[in-house]
């Protein structure tokens, strides 16, 4: 078994994924574009920034993205704070690796003061030792900087950690880290490419904490 697991937050450990997926969609047209159903997919995960505006020009060449950004997370984020459900079995990993003394972490492309609220408002807090946000590394998701961050905060090499994601850019990060790359995929299920980089696959974090406790991983 692994000393240390890091987990997104988005879509792994808050049911919260389908929101930004929308606000993808429906700001769009706010802003006079098509509804592109692949976008929300290609940005899943990212840090919000160049790489991120990146992808959306891609989309929609003419959008100001900075504008549609901020549009995306003020429609985004105003859900989850009257209803923040987690994911299928959030409280039952995070106890178990309390017991077994996994030290934990969370490293979401959120900033930290919206990661500290959400776990808070949740009682999950005190189960991490340390939170990492997008507003902490120069390179969001698919780049490994995350990860390796929290990785270093818990004081351990990411390749002695779990990584919990559910979005194809947060498996590239993990995989890039290092770390043993976990998807418990959410909104898109994973292709080949993905497939290749994730060390497990499975359909909620309650399969996946079986196979941590069966020796499997």
């Amino acid at each position: 078994m692994k000393r240390g697991a890091i987990f997104d937050m988005d879509g792994t450990l808050f049911d919260t994924e389908r929101f930004y997926a929308q606000a993808w969609l429906d700001a769009a047209e706010e802003f006079g574009e098509r509804r592109e159903p692949k976008l929300p997919a290609a940005v899943s995960g990212t840090n919000l920034d160049d790489y991120t505006a990146q992808v959306i020009k891609k989309f929609y060449p003419d959008i100001d993205t900075k504008k549609y950004i901020a549009r995306v997370l003020e429609i985004a984020r105003t859900v989850p704070e009257k209803n923040l459900e987690l994911m299928a079995g959030v409280e039952e990993i995070l106890s178990f690796f309390k017991s077994e003394g996994i030290v934990m972490a969370v490293a979401s492309s959120a900033p930290v003061e919206v990661i500290e609220k959400n776990l808070t408002r949740s009682n999950l807090r005190g189960y991490f030792n340390a939170l990492v946000g997008g507003d902490l590394v120069l390179r969001g998701k698919p780049a490994p900087d995350i990860f390796l961050l929290a990785a270093e905060k818990i004081n351990l090499p990411a390749s002695d950690c779990y990584i919990f994601e559910d979005s194809f850019n947060g498996i590239r990060s993990a995989f890039a880290s290092g770390g043993a790359a976990i998807m418990i995929p959410d909104q898109v299920q994973p292709n080949d490419e993905i497939k290749n980089l994730c060390t497990a696959i499975f359909p909620s974090l309650h399969e996946a904490r079986q196979a941590i406790t069966e020796g499997q991983l």
